[in-house]
């Protein structure tokens, strides 16, 4: 089970499992978990841990070193990226189903931004190291974690693009 410092201050409301059938809800809808048993969402949150966190509260930090992603239960996260000097930017708000920090799960790297909940906000949190034990003890499903994993980054990617086009269409006029 996760012990994670970070969250010491927020209320542990226990392993994912007691969370399953709430989970499993949120991948049922039309998304990229459509490819998941509920056996398979069952074995996943037996490898997560889930925290509370009342509103306002930041849960990643930009420049922070990660290796665990987060999987938004209830509530809201607003996704702050620092701008200049001491303005920062709100570029996305995160709902139930969603994830964050996904990227220094797979990478490793500082965390690219701030997390902070808009609202109380139930998550789960998945490490690397479950990760890597599901590779071991569940082979066919960490494959499945992985290419999720790979169909997230490259829809952020894309979005991303389509964001970035009016500027980078500016730079080159």
């Amino acid at each position: 089970m996760l012990t994670t410092e970070h969250f010491a201050t927020l209320e542990h409301l226990g392993s994912a499992s007691d969370f399953a059938d709430d989970i499993n809800g949120l991948f049922s809808k039309p998304s990229l978990f459509e490819n998941f048993s509920r056996e398979e969402c069952e074995v996943w949150c037996q490898y997560m841990a889930c925290y509370g966190a009342p509103s306002n509260t930041t849960i990643l930090q930009e420049g922070e070193s990660g290796d665990y992603l987060l999987i938004v239960l209830t509530g809201s996260v607003n996704v702050i990226k620092h701008w200049k000097d001491d303005e920062y930017k709100i570029i996305a708000r995160v709902r139930p189903g969603e994830f964050l920090g996904e990227m220094s799960l797979i990478d490793g790297q500082k965390r690219s931004a701030t997390c902070e909940t808009a609202e109380p906000t139930d998550f789960a949190v998945f490490t690397q190291t479950a990760l890597n034990e599901i590779l071991v003890d569940h082979p066919r499903l960490g494959n499945k974690l992985l290419l999720l994993l790979l169909q997230l980054n490259t829809v952020r990617l894309r979005e991303a693009t389509v964001r970035m086009l009016p500027t980078i269409i500016g730079t080159l006029v």
